[in-house]
């Protein structure tokens, strides 16, 4: 079933509602809107500029710790996310599916999370796709437990302590959220 129109229009309301936290997330938010308004903006064959994908940080029960997975293609420690695929509802759904492909955890349809960072990344060529970027909605959501298991998508997976993910990330955007969530920062959806 395409859900494609539901889908759009959840997005422009998630991305259009969120309080970006500085002057590059409002950037980020603006030039996700515009491409909102181009034709097939969640498709993962739209290159120029790029398409949206959807990811997640996950909460430890503790919510001291923030669950990273090892990135097989990219050899980067990220939250886990990916593409938009067509039975997605909303981009919190695609979200939850990606986690649950990742790493197994498997996070309520209830707990439909709300969108707590925005990022734009560039995404290296290689032989059968072109360097493109990914307009990445990113949700937080709290896990009642710690187990987890990896499979053929990810290298690795591990709850990152929020003290020091320094010591197993140096990606920008994955340390800007560990700041905002080091911070209190409002509006954090828990299950």
């Amino acid at each position: 079933m395409n859900k494609g129109p539901v889908l759009l229009q959840s997005a422009r309301t998630a991305i259009g509602d969120y309080r970006p936290s500085d002057p590059r997330e409002r950037g980020f938010q603006q030039r996700m809107l515009e491409l909102l308004t181009l034709p097939a903006p969640t498709s993962r064959h739209a290159f120029v500029p790029g398409h949206l994908t959807a990811s997640a940080f996950v909460l430890s029960p503790e919510r001291d710790a923030v669950l990273l997975i090892l990135h097989k293609k990219l050899k980067l420690w990220l939250q886990p996310g990916g593409h938009i695929e067509a039975a997605d509802a909303s981009l919190g759904e695609a979200a939850r599916r990606e986690v649950a492909e990742e790493v197994g955890l498997q996070l309520p349809a209830s707990a439909a999370g709300a969108v707590f960072d925005l990022d734009i990344h560039a995404i290296p060529g290689r032989k059968d796709e072109p360097a493109h970027e990914h307009f990445d909605v990113r949700f937080l959501f709290h896990s009642p437990t710690l187990v987890i298991a990896t499979n053929d998508e990810v290298i690795d997976a591990r709850w990152a302590p929020l003290a020091n993910i320094e010591q197993l990330t140096s990606d920008e955007s994955v340390l800007r959220v560990a700041r905002k969530l080091r911070s209190g920062a409002p509006s954090t959806p828990l299950l």
